[in-house]
């Protein structure tokens, strides 16, 4: 059983489309070997929703066809190929369609939903690590989880493109749980006007706050530009390779681009090869601007000269 797919119904979880209860469920599921890695989806997806359910699209080891193609998560993260420690995927949804604001709310109820998980989970294997990964929105869940989770329960969180603000993220970073995370934040310019979005439709925790992709305080925190030339030769002198960008604006970038959920899959099940020290090492020491890359000059190649032409 590599994969369970999962359920946030307000604050309490259980089994995608199942009468049956999700514990027994789950401690069956534990028994197996390997990391355990969550995936959350973000803003406008519905889990049973005809065209919405993440369940049939992301989050699934085989995506139905829509008129826009989704890679797998969880087969691009190393699930469903029947290796003995490839470990439990955990697919969680969660009701993330609405206004903006009434999501973010149901955001934050359903992170303590996944906080009984993710404590179910290490009270049956202390040992294990756990692992999330979360796009958009639903960064939410992983912070609000921190909240009520003892320290050691969660080793590595992977933000794609988070829709949430730094002191937000910061506060969480700071709890018992928090403070023994390496919170890894994928940002990209492409995402700007999202993030700008964002900030006009969410009142901020405090006065000035800003989203993720400015970057986030934390010692045990990390942030990866996603469309930056330095960093991307980076990322590949150490082993993996993420394609460029291919637009200006784009909010799902961080799990379309060709070989960044392999980048993925690296940073949870090696992580003494991609420590945070061995990625800061290599990335630039400040993220590039808001508006940047939207408002950069069009790279032209000049013409060859009339005699290299010849």
């Amino acid at each position: 059983m590599p994969m369970i797919r999962i359920n946030a119904k307000g604050k309490l979880p259980e089994l995608h489309s199942s009468p049956r209860p999700l514990w027994p469920t789950l401690q069956r599921a534990g028994a197996t070997n390997g990391p355990v890695i969550v995936m959350i989806h973000g803003f406008k997806y519905l889990p049973g929703h005809a065209l919405h359910c993440p369940h049939r699209h992301i989050l699934s080891l085989s995506p139905e066809e829509r008129p826009w193609r989704s890679p797998s998560w969880p087969r691009q993260l190393g699930f469903g190929v029947g290796n003995s420690g490839e470990g439990l995927a955990i697919a969680f949804g969660w009701e993330a369609r609405g206004a903006l604001w009434q999501a973010q709310k149901r955001a934050v109820q359903a992170g303590r939903a996944l906080a009984d998980v993710i404590r179910f989970l290490k009270e049956q294997n202390p040992g294990r690590p756990v692992h999330v990964l979360a796009h958009s929105m639903g960064t939410e869940l992983a912070l609000e989880a921190l909240h009520h989770l003892p320290v050691g329960s969660v080793q590595r969180i992977i933000s794609l493109t988070g829709a949430c603000y730094q002191s937000r993220c910061e506060k969480a970073l700071r709890t018992e749980a928090g403070s023994a995370v390496e919170f890894i934040n994928m940002s990209s310019r492409e995402n700007d006007p999202f993030d700008f979005m964002f900030e006009q439709l969410i009142r901020p925790p405090v006065p000035g706050d800003r989203a993720l992709g400015h970057g986030v305080s934390a010692p045990n925190a990390v942030t990866i530009q996603l469309d930056c030339e330095d960093t991307l030769a980076h990322i590949a002198r150490i082993g993996s390779v993420i394609a460029d960008p291919q637009f200006r604006v784009c909010h799902w970038s961080s799990y379309m681009r060709p070989g960044v959920l392999r980048f993925y899959s690296n940073l949870l099940r090696d992580d003494q090869n991609w420590s945070l020290d061995r990625l800061r090492q290599g990335l630039p020491s400040e993220t590039a601007p808001r508006w940047s890359r939207l408002f950069a000059l069009p790279t032209v190649t000049p013409p060859l000269p009339f005699a290299q032409k010849a």
